[in-house]
């Protein structure tokens, strides 16, 4: 019985450890966002204010609505789509923060079954 005790406590300790999400930390600002492209790193900035995303990639600039569900997750809906995949909002879903990053995963609204992960550093 003491045995399965000091098992017991451990995993106690474990289960009850949850990840940090201080999300609205990250509802403004300056970001920072790396991915691979057909095999080369790409960086894209963006500003954030409470109702817009402001993005910068490579020469182009694109604006996105920002709607809050809740503190960790938000639907961002492009202003002047250029197709029809652009005119389908991302849902955006924060995972984990630390002092100046997150982890998210995003996907097309009522696409799920194609989410994918990133990390966005923030700036400023």
């Amino acid at each position: 019985m003491k045995h399965y005790l000091k098992l017991l406590l451990p995993l106690l300790f474990i289960s009850c450890y949850s990840v940090e999400r201080n999300c609205e930390d990250f509802h403004e600002g300056t970001f920072e966002f790396s991915q691979i492209i057909n095999g080369e790193m790409t960086r894209s900035h963006f500003e954030r204010d409470a109702n817009f995303e402001i993005e910068f990639f490579e020469g182009v600039t694109d604006t996105a609505s920002i709607r809050w569900v809740n503190d960790c997750e938000c639907i961002l809906t492009k202003l002047n789509p250029t197709s029809n995949q652009d005119k389908r909002p991302i849902q955006i879903k924060i995972l984990s923060t630390t002092n100046n990053s997150y982890t998210f995963e995003y996907s097309l609204v009522g696409d799920s079954g194609n989410t994918q992960r990133g990390t966005i550093q923030k700036i400023k």
